[in-house]
């Protein structure tokens, strides 16, 4: 059995801790009066220190440790939270990363530039009035506190380490410490994974008592710990405070420092012995789901096999287990397809960073509002999504949204508006960038377009078509090269990045209200319900989520349509394709052919087809480096008697269709 790697383990929920650090941070700086965020925060910050420490990420614990410390003084109430001091451990934490990443980096300068740049946060913080410095407050009282504390006697085993505990006791204030090793027993007894130390403490510090019970916050339920105060070394001590743990209710109580014991220190059995909590969430490594999707997949194949084996045999026993077959997998397949979900807050979160050091960087105002965060989507849809979501957002910030003197002058308020949403359409979700800025220009737009070559002087376009041209490869109306944009490369890795997902871009705008892009994309990139039709001596899959409704076509009606192309669906004329013409089959059209209407939000078009065979699950397989710049089809997949038939992409053909649809109103 092999056991995972514990410093991969501590980086991953390192991870997890530096999110949610910096989200905590971004909810603060809405709300610098959020007693709630300041303790979370700090939270994170003191459970990233210990680890650190504990798994030898000195450099990491270290560099924490001040970060924590400007904000236990926030928590304590002698330092408000401030914008600047969120930046200033916003950007630490940055650094965080960059420490557990590269633990043995060259990082010192860097170190010291942020904390010089904390320390000045919260001098700031201190004094905001630098004009008028305050008198230096006086020196507080000092405490003399009395500590000794045993950990469980399988402590270390679990991973913790009692010396970061005692370095953060020397942190407080003037400390005396002393192990006690009466316990350790006779080397023949000695298991070498126990604890056998206590440890007694002399601390003198101006520190209160919650500040040492912090010290061992994470540790407080399986240990012995007792606590005794004096107000001033030598005074008449006062009556011992003790707090009891669950583990130390059924041991002993400890003794005080005048009178050590000479006997053992009790077991541990009891702790020991306490059942675990069960857990609640497993971790499974992304590459083991995506080698389980795999097996699923080809669980899918052979079943269509078996089905199609059966379907031709007269066997009602083979029939009974194909059926059988085709339900489990059916189930298998939806309940791996739950696994593979992620809701796409996890998208989104990511943004309120950028967002928040765009509006720094562009000395805007901007507001994030997101909304459907719980929207689930395929994990693979979601890390594909990121670039070019990212690229959206800054074209949004920089292009779209007015400065606050623009915004006031034309009477909206001063900080602009970005919203993210994301709903969920039969097999499709739909995710928005929507902005409440200056909108896109459009004559702007065509006069680079113009310029360029990409449309002729004076073309006919709609607002869609015209807008579509922002997503060509270079193509950018920004008059200068900024940070952020000007070069024209983000839109184009968006549209390329969407067509590669199997999607659609949208988009809209209204001149000084703002500009609305969705993002039309499958929830899976794995498995699908198509519907199964053929073309000639060719079978080919038809998203099933696409299609509304299937017609038939007679010779008659075909006839009749040569030339138009349109077919009359409830009172509004539908453009059509014949695939056996788009394909160039070269054989002769049966009887009796059949419309397949797909559609893409509110675009349909027909496709005409000679046989609709049925419904079938489709295991998506990609196509090969010959057939990558076929735009017709968007994948394959193999069918249950070997043969492999192509995927239509839905969106490349409604987008012919519309054209198609165009050029025979323009020419009549």
């Amino acid at each position: 059995m092999s056991f995972p790697d514990p410093i991969a383990v501590f980086r991953i929920e390192a991870a997890e801790l530096l999110e949610q650090i910096e989200a905590g941070l971004l909810d603060l700086n809405v709300n610098l009066g959020d007693k709630d965020q300041v303790d979370a925060v700090f939270r994170g910050l003191h459970t990233l220190k210990g680890s650190g420490a504990m798994f030898g990420f000195d450099a990491l614990a270290a560099f924490t440790h001040h970060c924590e410390t400007a904000f236990d003084l926030v928590r304590k109430g002698e330092v408000p939270a401030t914008q600047q001091l969120v930046t200033a451990v916003l950007e630490a934490k940055d650094h965080m990363r960059a420490l557990i990443e590269t633990p043995a980096g060259d990082h010192e300068a860097m170190s010291e530039a942020l904390l010089a740049g904390l320390r000045a946060a919260v001098e700031i913080a201190k004094n905001p009035d630098a004009a008028a410095q305050p008198a230096k407050p006086a020196a507080p009282a000092q405490t003399l506190f009395k500590i000794r504390f045993t950990l469980p006697r399988n402590a270390m085993a679990n991973g913790t380490n009692p010396l970061p505990l005692l370095d953060e006791l020397r942190d407080l204030g003037e400390c005396r410490i002393v192990a006690d090793r009466s316990a350790i027993p006779s080397l023949d007894l000695l298991a070498p994974t126990d604890l056998y130390i206590s440890w007694n403490v002399e601390l003198l510090t101006a520190q209160p008592r919650s500040a040492i019970e912090d010290v061992f916050i994470f540790v407080m339920d399986e240990m012995q710990l007792e606590i005794t105060t004096a107000a001033a070394p030598g005074a008449e001590e006062k009556a011992p405070a003790k707090i009891e743990t669950k583990a130390a209710a059924s041991e002993p109580p400890a003794p005080s420092l005048a009178a050590r014991p000479a006997t053992p220190a009790p077991s541990a059995s009891a702790a020991d012995a306490k059942p675990a909590k069960p857990s609640e969430n497993v971790r499974v490594p992304a590459e083991r789901l995506d080698e389980l999707m795999d097996r699923v997949g080809e669980l899918v194949i052979a079943q269509s096999r078996l089905s199609q084996l059966a379907g031709g045999s007269g066997d009602l026993q083979l029939r009974a287990v194909s059926e059988d077959v085709e339900r489990l997998s059916g189930e298998l397949r939806d309940t791996m397809m739950v696994l593979r979900m992620v809701p796409v807050t996890q998208l989104f979160g990511r943004f309120r960073r950028l967002v928040h050091d765009l509006a720094n960087e562009t000395g805007k105002m901007i507001e994030l509002v997101t909304e459907g965060e719980s929207t689930e989507v395929d994990k693979s849809v979601i890390e594909r999504l990121v670039d070019p979501m990212v690229h959206l957002v800054r074209n949004s910030c920089d292009h779209g949204l007015e400065t606050a003197d623009e915004r006031r002058a034309a009477g909206k308020p001063e900080a602009g508006r970005i919203f993210l949403s994301a709903r969920q359409q039969a097999g499709e979700v739909i995710i928005t960038i929507k902005d409440d800025g200056r909108g896109i220009n459009r004559e702007r737009v065509r006069a680079k377009a113009e310029a360029s070559g990409l449309i002729a002087h004076n073309a006919s376009l709609t607002d869609q078509e015209l807008y579509q041209l922002i997503f060509q490869p270079g193509f950018s109306t920004a008059q200068q090269v900024t940070n952020l944009s000007g070069r024209g490369v983000g839109m184009d890795v968006v549209k390329r990045t969407i067509d590669a997902l199997r999607g659609t871009i949208n988009v809209t705008s209204h001149p000084g209200k703002g500009s609305e892009i969705s993002l039309v994309i499958p929830l899976t990139l794995a498995i699908i319900d198509g519907l199964l039709v053929r073309v000639g001596a060719g079978r080919y899959v038809i998203p099933l989520s696409a299609v509304e409704e299937c017609l038939e076509l007679s010779i008659e009606e075909d006839m009749r349509s040569r030339g138009r192309s349109f077919i009359s669906l409830r009172d509004s004329l539908v453009p059509f394709l014949r695939l056996r013409d788009l394909f160039r089959t070269g054989t002769k059209p049966d009887p009796f052919q059949k419309v397949v209407v797909i559609s893409t939000g509110s675009e349909r078009v027909g496709l005409v087809v000679d046989q609709i065979i049925g419904d079938h699950q489709t295991v998506i397989k990609g196509m090969s480096k010959l057939h990558h710049d076929v735009a017709t089809f968007s994948g394959a997949t193999i069918l249950g008697d070997g043969d492999v038939a192509l995927i239509l992409d839905v969106g490349h053909l409604v987008a012919e269709g519309q054209q198609q649809e165009a050029h025979l109103r323009a020419a009549g």
